[in-house]
């Protein structure tokens, strides 16, 4: 699966959340976890914004970015295109879900962002609580 940006904040920044579970589960093994540097570079300039909730310092901040890329599987965005999605910054999410899926390594995005849930009739798209329901809570 792809964990959009905004599960993986939601995640680290409130453990015993939905996001918080699938981050915990992927970070012990139980999940497979596909990201791209866009996703990485997003969590990474949005993460010290959150400094009140999570209280890592920015070369805790790098050392947790360097950590989730090893753990994840990377791939190059794919340029999407996609005219339904307004905001720029949601095209590399996509494409990011549309890499993973040629390759094999994922099949859906999760995530809570709006415009991108908006696709699912498209795309194999799902909130964090329909997968974590979908899987019996791991």
């Amino acid at each position: 699966m792809v964990l959009d940006t905004n599960v993986l904040l939601s995640g680290l920044a409130y453990p015993g959340s939905v996001p918080g579970k699938l981050v915990a589960a992927w970070r012990h093994g139980a999940l497979d976890v596909v990201l791209s540097a866009y996703i990485l570079d997003e969590l990474r300039r949005v993460l010290p914004k959150l400094a009140h909730r999570h209280r890592l310092a920015v070369d805790e901040i790098d050392d947790l970015i360097d950590v989730l890329a090893l753990q994840a599987d990377l791939v190059e965005p794919e340029a999407t295109g996609e005219p339904a999605l307004t905001d720029a910054n949601d095209q590399p999410v996509l494409g990011t879900l549309t890499a993973a899926l040629q390759t094999g390594q994922a099949d859906a995005l999760i995530t809570g962002d709006k415009a991108l849930l908006a696709l699912r009739d498209r795309y194999p798209i799902r909130t964090p609580a329909e997968f974590w329901a979908a899987h019996g809570g791991l």
